[in-house]
């Protein structure tokens, strides 16, 4: 049983790096819950402590793949109108069945909401630049936290590995 829970606690780890890049997966999260399956596991003592400052890093790390698009449109001069596009525009890319929506989206929507607000094109289209750095930016930080998950997982393994196998 320590062996199958060890291989579906390494599918989520790695589920969770590919959830950093793919819109449906909420990453840093897949990966913690490898992370939990793997403290499942009787060879491996359930760390309370460790669990639990991994998951509060998870769960940050989710919510702010939802605000840092917004700050980026923020600081490149965008207004409260382009930030609220930004963010339906992050939903609706995200609900939307064309390939890159999660990127066009905020990116459509912060441009649409400045135009909105009466902002000239070339404002507008800063402001959308700015949303679509801070996308790049937050999956750059879920990409990573994913990365220091594999890590953590790969050093319990080899601190278990004569038990395990």
């Amino acid at each position: 049983m320590d062996i199958f829970l060890t291989i579906l606690a390494a599918i989520f780890v790695v589920l969770g790096i590919i959830g950093s890049f793919l819109p449906v997966l909420p990453g840093p999260l897949t990966g913690w819950i490898g992370l939990l399956i793997f403290h499942l596991t009787d060879v491996v003592p359930m760390n309370w402590t460790f669990l639990m400052i991994t998951l509060l890093i998870a769960i940050t790390i989710w919510v702010l793949d939802y605000i840092i698009p917004a700050m980026g449109t923020k600081r490149f001069g965008g207004s409260r109108a382009g930030m609220i596009g930004t963010s339906l525009g992050l939903i609706v890319g995200l609900l939307s069945p064309i390939p890159g929506g999660i990127i066009i989206g905020p990116f459509v929507g912060a441009l649409v909401g400045e135009l909105l607000n009466k902002s000239d094109f070339d404002k507008a289209l800063k402001a959308a630049f700015g949303s679509f750095l801070g996308f790049l930016a937050s999956t750059f930080i879920k990409f990573i936290v994913a990365l220091v998950f594999l890590g953590l997982f790969i050093v319990k393994i080899a601190e278990y590995q004569d038990v395990l196998f």
